[in-house]
């Protein structure tokens, strides 16, 4: 499996597009906004884009999903169900930020600890990591050692628990139980900002990390 990480909207979200090496399947995880952008790097690397996974209902993450699904006849996968009420509020949640108008939508299907998700022969394991969100899933790539985390965990940093149904405790647990145990030597990509390790934020985290 390749990646290809595309910084989207005003908030730099990352964006990553993932794809199967022998089918050239691809998939956009987190298409926040800049659809024609996104829609390039497809193109630019000879891919056919099958499916779009969401980590969670924040409108950085999810702003072109609606968009792409019906113009391309794909699905959307993604996230847990607790944040179908961040979808629902996307009309307000583009008013609050300043984007165009984003109609609510419902994913054509929600995930859960445990699921998988496919891109050609490449699979994907669900991590349910509520804390950010209550429905935020994470997706974890074992034979690359690579995982999408969304706004759970980043470089030296974690994600905000201030919005609505945020939980600092359960974002802790989330990241001690659910990503740390994947390995220290998983590379992952975060919502925002650089790449790191699993080992090195287990390590120097200030928030997170061993020392805590």
């Amino acid at each position: 499996m390749k990646y290809l990480i595309i910084p989207v909207t005003p908030f730099e979200q990352n964006c990553s597009l993932v794809w199967c090496e022998q089918t050239l399947e691809a998939a956009l995880i987190d298409p926040g906004g800049d659809a024609e952008v996104l829609l390039a790097g497809v193109q630019e690397n000879g891919l056919h884009l099958t499916k779009l996974l969401l980590t969670h209902g924040h409108i950085d993450h999810v702003g072109a999903a609606a968009e792409l699904a019906a113009r391309l006849a794909i699905p959307i996968e993604g996230p847990q169900r607790e944040d179908a009420f961040w979808l629902e509020s996307l009309p307000q949640q583009s008013a609050m930020f300043g984007f165009p108008h984003i109609p609510a939508f419902t994913p054509d299907r929600w995930l859960e600890q445990g699921d998988t998700v496919s891109i050609g022969n490449q699979i994907l394991e669900v991590l349910h990591c509520p804390g950010h969100t209550p429905g935020h899933v994470a997706f974890f790539h074992r034979a690359s050692q690579t995982a999408f985390v969304g706004d759970v965990l980043f470089r030296g940093s974690i994600g905000r628990t201030d919005f609505p149904r945020g939980d600092h405790p359960a974002l802790i647990r989330s990241i001690r139980e659910r990503l740390f145990p994947l390995g220290d030597e998983v590379t992952f990509i975060p919502g925002h900002g650089p790449v790191s390790t699993f080992g090195y934020e287990r390590l120097t985290n200030p928030y997170a990390g061993d020392e805590v």
